[in-house]
């Protein structure tokens, strides 16, 4: 598939197999969102066919959530199955009409009418639609509401719905987990693993991808691979991959270097000049292949702190935020120290942004106070960059400049190129600019004032697996304290000391990781609890197995050798290596069958009476004189 001189990706050969699921990954702008256009037949690709059976119906996830702003929550579900919600709307206004008296009931139509709505199982499928919303996290009560009444998020949750409710044979989803909580994330991943179809996902949750995936598609290299496994099978199984084929092409490089100095040497010699020409033959025959670049990069995240602060950095006490009649949050109150990497968890709509913003004073309280600490100077990361799309007028240069006015120009560029914004994109517009390098854009400028505290907002929306990887890899090093809100699994796994858990119950502060979290609660608000407490069992189980095999008794004879072992070294002082080894390896001589004489005793047996047989010092005795009296030994 290519774009003008473009080329994302070619000879891309594969068949995508009922009751799999491909998780497909790749730098963002490689090609994969075209990939999955290609397979639901909206875009054609370059060259090449794709084939796909006439009865196999293929689901996508749609964006287009403001055609359907007057339609209620629960029909623009089952409107995911077009021709079942249009024999329910024909039945519906058939018996509008009768009722008025505008027509007579045509038995006919309705009797063609039930056939197909029974073909669909149409009358569970509201059932079924109401079960799927409630899974993601849209309650029941406000199902019959129209779907303008829900924010962004909450509407791709709805087509989300509608793509799954479809029950479709092939399943395409682009970015499914965008707009989902953790919670949500987990339903998700459990009605994955129950599809029975051929589920193809792009994503950039590390978390989700391993849980789901029974094969990574990769789109790298301008190639298309597939790997058998999860997303950490494929890490390992690429990079193999790549070292092999780097191996190889260094292999025949360096046959290739032989010949050539063969030839150099030899080419002007009569008598190896037909040795040369032979070689050069073999020369034009190895063939080199020429390894395309990645097409994955990974920007670069700098971020320092002017200056340490004190122990404690921040005090909340008793906050309380409510919208109307929405109480957001209630008496919420914590302490944040120096070094802890605070982790805000919850579902969607629970307060985790409200109280970030009230903690930096963008938003006043209801109730309540924040009291920040000695030297606490927050640097903030807001989730929808308002503040950096109200300056859209400027270029990138110019508005990364205005917080370092007194730095050299060589320098903002610097801090431009170490998050992927070159010397011909510093004067891009930030009206132009995607999610994703708006979101390099604020990690810039948090590197650039180096605060000494972080707040950061769900940083990972829009970032591809390399720049999350990335970005984890930079806060890690930050020395002081970070308060976050995130529901990357993975991402809040590798960063957070410390959990403060949102929910209905209340607020719940937990000082420790993420996975000793799940292991504390158990819930069933974190699906990969099940995963993490399996792990920690197989732990436990294989420290008591290597505990019993430390605690078996050694066995006699092992024990009456290494004696033996230890009286002679303290004799002789160690023996050489293998010494001990050989002797405790040494098999036992079997005994010889009755009536058979071994070849030693046989020449004891025919040596005359009175002589001695010596062995083992034939040549020590080598070459030497006898001594008087020693003509009877041999």
């Amino acid at each position: 598939m290519a774009y003008g001189a473009q080329t994302l990706f070619e000879g891309a050969t594969y068949s995508f197999e009922a009751g799999c699921r491909y998780g497909v990954v790749g730098a963002n702008g490689s090609g994969k969102s075209t990939l999955l256009k290609i397979l639901s037949g909206t875009e054609e690709p370059s060259s090449g066919t794709f084939a796909v059976a006439k009865t196999t119906r293929i689901g996508t996830l749609k964006q287009d959530h403001f055609a359907y702003d007057k339609v209620p929550i629960l029909h623009v579900v089952i409107m995911g199955i077009p021709e079942l919600w249009a024999a329910m709307s024909a039945k519906e206004a058939m018996f509008a009409a009768v009722e008025r008296g505008d027509i007579e009931l045509d038995m006919q139509r309705y009797g063609e009418l039930e056939e197909t709505i029974l073909g669909w199982d149409g009358y569970s499928v509201e059932a079924r639609a109401a079960e799927i919303l409630e899974g993601l996290s849209i309650p029941t009560a406000i199902h019959m509401q129209p779907l303008s009444t829900l924010s962004g998020g909450f509407k791709l949750r709805v087509l989300l719905a509608q793509t799954l409710a479809s029950d479709p044979d092939v399943l395409l989803l682009d970015e499914p987990t965008n707009h989902l909580d953790i919670v949500s994330i987990g339903w998700l991943e459990t009605f994955l693993l129950s599809y029975k179809g051929c589920a193809i996902i792009v994503s950039h949750d590390h978390r989700f991808m391993d849980t789901i995936a029974t094969h990574i598609v990769d789109v790298d290299y301008e190639r298309v691979t597939v790997y058998p496994g999860s997303y950490s099978a494929f890490e390992r199984a690429k990079v193999q991959n790549r070292e092999r084929k780097e191996a190889e092409i260094s292999k025949r490089e360096d046959e290739r270097a032989d010949h050539m100095a063969f030839i150099r040497r030899f080419k002007a010699k009569a008598t190896k000049a037909r040795q040369a020409q032979s070689r050069m033959k073999l020369v034009e025959k190895i063939e080199i292949e020429k390894l395309p670049e990645s097409s994955r990069r990974s920007p670069l995240f700098k971020l320092g702190a002017r200056r340490q602060t004190g122990k404690q950095v921040v005090e909340v006490e008793g906050i309380s935020k409510a919208f109307g009649e929405l109480q957001v949050l209630e008496d919420v109150s914590f302490t944040v120290q120096r070094g802890d990497r605070l982790a805000i968890i919850g579902p969607n709509g629970i307060g985790k942004s409200t109280l970030l913003k009230i903690m930096v004073g963008d938003l006043e309280p209801d109730a309540g106070k924040v009291e920040w600490g000695y030297q606490a100077e927050p640097g903030v990361f807001h989730q929808d960059q308002s503040d950096i799309r109200s300056c859209g007028n400027q270029t990138i240069l110019e508005w990364l400049w205005s917080f370092c006015a007194d730095q050299p120009t060589g320098f903002v560029r610097g801090k431009l190129a170490e998050v992927f914004f070159g010397n011909d994109e510093v004067d891009k517009k930030i009206c132009a600019l995607s999610g994703g390098e708006l979101t390099r854009m604020s990690f810039a400028r948090l590197g650039v004032l180096a605060p000494t505290v972080l707040v950061v907002d769900e940083p990972t929306n829009h970032l591809d697996l390399e720049g999350i990887e990335a970005l984890a890899d930079g806060l890690s090093k930050y020395p002081n304290a970070i308060i976050f809100v995130s529901h990357d699994r993975w991402f809040v796994s590798r960063l957070a000391t410390r959990i403060l858990s949102i929910s209905a119950n209340g607020v719940e502060d937990f000082h420790g990781t993420y996975e000793d979290f799940l292991l504390y609660t158990a819930s069933r608000d974190h699906l990969d609890a099940a995963a993490v407490i399996a792990a920690e069992q197989e732990r436990k189980r294989a420290a008591k197995r290597d505990k019993k095999k430390k605690d078996e008794p050694v066995p006699p004879a092992a024990v009456a050798l290494d004696g033996k072992a230890a009286q002679r070294s303290r004799r002789h002082g160690p023996r050489s290596k293998g010494g001990d080894e050989a002797v405790a390896q040494e098999p036992r001589r079997k005994a010889p069958p009755p009536g058979k004489i071994e070849p030693a005793k046989a020449q004891d047996a025919a040596a005359p009476e009175g002589a001695r047989i010596r062995r083992g010092r034939g040549r020590r005795n080598r070459g030497r004189k006898p001594s008087p009296g020693s003509e009877g030994s041999a």
